[in-house]
């Protein structure tokens, strides 16, 4: 029996977007149907994101529009140092916490130097694995107490960059992934004049969970076997370097779902550690990696887009495990460093996407044929959809369905006009329309109707490419937290599918979070007119550098907000950095703007010669052509 649908106010929308559980303490909704930013959790302001939009708008910002809450990437750091120092307090253990910022994770220089600042109160270090990266970090790094650990196959430029880091008094670690990097390592080190600081990687047996388990485990890409340990730790000793060896690391994944995969993982480390400090290495630092999960569906599972743990409980287990393991082996308590890039940089970026136009099934206003005249079949189906009951719902679905097929058959054959066939195909449309309506409320949805109602979605299209900004969406069906930033204070009409505005048909978004998993459809507020946003959430760990430049769209707008009481809305953006011009992104794949110009001034004096241009119109065309190269590529709505 249908049920009446509970009245509407900002509590459902919280729960209907789950915005609590993924969102906390971060994001929610205030009573003007607007989705806020709590960039301090409960110790500051709550921003509005509309307010931010507009203030944007006024900076001359368009969308898609990249928005960072500079204060929430502080929080993030401050938080994860807190959580670590409270847990070391608690548990009576006897070495620091000495986390780094894994660079890999979001490169771009405003986020690392945000972190290094912030991080710096509690020696908060980077980790570099490429050559690159570390260039950034030797220049971006200026705690002499703090780490640089350099992980990453290398080659004799990459230790030589870690030697000069050395040099001028920086803690760089290097880690050998694989035995011939110690060779390496010393006789870069010895030429180079300074005592390198080694850490090894080592394998545990251990394996993850979810999208990214393939890189943990004895099939590892990186790391040493216990025999290779062994023989890495005999050659440093006769090369009279045993006192450089300070560090043991290991990893075993990103985004671990499951806290007992991380106390295995830490406790089968442990031993390693125990064991090559009793073989007479003065081991410093035991560093577990990255792995620490984000909450994207707020079901708080062992599922892919979840984690089961809190961040407290991740480094209480980390450490009492690590510290049990340590006491029953009778050796030192060590530093913990840990990798935690995605802990500390997914919350502090919202992607902003303006939605412009939606596709329908059953479009409204659009008026249906009258019977008198029609087809047979057409008659026939208006007859069905006039008859249509809570009493004959299924019936009158299932005699629509054999209807339209005949229309399809009969078309194929040359039998059916085009206009009839859409009338055939508008009837249908709306009697599904008009089923799924009468199934509302309905504790148990039969499984045809729910796929009917995926079916009826509408399609809403957005200024923005899947490929360039949720990148991890398109290739690992990561999930991302998406929702209106305002009208949530409508009961959502719809449920729709987001598109994007490449020409790659799997420029989609059909999946979304749900408090009971993952569903096929948002549901959404029917699109009547602009402006309607949308907010991508936690998509501030990998999707800033590994988009994509698929149709030649580049990076989108940014903007920078930090808070300030003393301003109009408790915040201020700082700094707004626009998306790539044309010409840029061009530039990227070897099309140069001036030759481009050449190239198409040759056309327009060819067309002037012709007689199809005159000379003036061809010169306007030309600098229309030429100004066209300085805008963004994406829509300007």
């Amino acid at each position: 029996m249908a049920e009446a649908k509970p009245p509407w106010d900002i509590e459902r929308a919280v729960q209907t977007y789950n915005v609590d559980r993924w969102g906390s303490p971060y994001f929610s909704v205030n009573e003007a149907g607007h989705l806020t930013v709590s960039p301090l959790q409960d110790r500051g302001p709550r921003l509005d994101l509309m307010e931010v939009v507009e203030r944007a708008r006024g900076r001359g910002l368009d969308f898609p529009l990249l928005v960072r809450f500079q204060d929430l990437l502080r929080n993030r750091v401050e938080t994860i140092n807190e959580a670590f120092r409270n847990a070391i307090a608690e548990s009576g253990f006897r070495g620091q916490y000495r986390g780094v910022f894994p660079i890999k994770v979001n490169q771009l220089r405003e986020v690392v130097e945000e972190i290094v600042d912030a991080g710096a109160p509690w020696h908060f270090g980077l980790e570099a694995g490429s050559k690159p990266e570390l260039a950034a970090a030797l220049a971006v790094h200026s705690d002499p107490e703090s780490l640089i650990v350099c992980n990453g196959y290398k080659d004799e430029a990459f230790v030589r960059m870690a030697i000069l880091g050395r040099r001028v008094g920086k803690r760089v670690i290097i880690v050998v992934e694989k035995p011939e990097e110690a060779p390496l390592i010393v006789s870069v080190a010895r030429e180079m004049g300074a005592e390198p600081l080694i850490g090894i990687r080592i394998k545990p047996k251990v394996k993850s969970a979810g999208k990214w388990a393939l890189s943990s485990g004895e099939s590892a890409k990186f790391g040493l076997s216990a025999g290779e340990l062994v023989e890495v730790c005999d050659y440093l000793r006769s090369e009279g370097l045993g006192g450089a060896l300070k560090m043991l690391h290991f990893h075993i994944g990103s985004q671990v779902p499951d806290i007992q995969i991380v106390k295995r993982a830490v406790r089968e480390a442990a031993r390693y550690y125990a064991k090559v400090r009793q073989m007479g290495f003065e081991l410093e630092y035991f560093d577990v990696g990255g792995g620490l999960g984000i909450d994207y569906d707020g079901s708080r599972t062992i599922s892919d887009a979840s984690a089961n743990y809190t961040l407290e409980e991740y480094c209480s287990d980390v450490v009492y495990n690590l510290m049990e393991v340590c006491d029953a082996e009778g050796v030192p308590h060590p530093s913990i460093v840990s990798e935690s890039g995605r802990a500390i940089v997914s919350h502090h970026s919202v992607l902003l996407v303006e939605v412009f136009s939606s596709a329908e099934k059953t479009r409204r206003g659009r008026v249906l044929p009258s019977a008198e005249g029609s087809h047979e079949l057409v008659a026939d189906m208006l007859q069905m959809l006039e008859s249509l009951s809570k009493r004959n719902r299924r019936e009158v679905l299932h005699d629509a369905q054999e209807a339209r097929e005949q229309a399809e058959a009969m078309f194929s054959l040359g039998l059916l006009d085009l206009r009839t066939k859409a009338q055939a195909d508008d009837i249908y449309w709306h009697i599904a329309e008009k089923v799924v309506e009468l199934f509302g409320g309905m504790r148990a949805v039969p499984e045809e109707i729910r796929d009917l109602r995926v079916a009826l979605s509408d399609q809403y299209v957005c200024n923005f490419s899947v490929f360039q900004s949720l990148v991890d969406h398109w290739a690992l069906r990561q999930l991302f937290p998406v929702m209106p930033i305002h009208r949530l204070d409508e009961r959502p009409s719809n449920h729709g599918t987001l598109v994007d505005i490449t020409c790659d048909s799997d420029g989609k978004i059909s999946t979304f979070i749900d408090a009971e998993g993952v569903r096929p459809t948002l549901p959404l507020p029917h699109f009547e007119q602009r402006p309607f946003y949308l907010g991508f959430f936690l998509v501030g760990a990998y999707q800033d550098v590994m988009g994509d430049i698929h149709n030649l769209f580049g990076r989108v707008n940014e903007a920078h907000v930090f808070l300030d009481p003393e301003e109009q809305g408790g915040f201020y953006i700082e700094e707004t950095i626009p998306g790539r011009a044309i010409a840029e992104v061009l530039g990227d794949v070897q099309y140069h703007a001036h030759e481009l110009v050449s190239q198409v001034k040759s056309h327009v004096e060819r067309a002037i010669k012709q007689g199809l241009l005159r000379p003036s119109e061809g010169m306007g065309l030309l600098e229309e052509y030429e100004q066209s190269l300085q805008k963004h590529t994406y829509l300007r709505l």
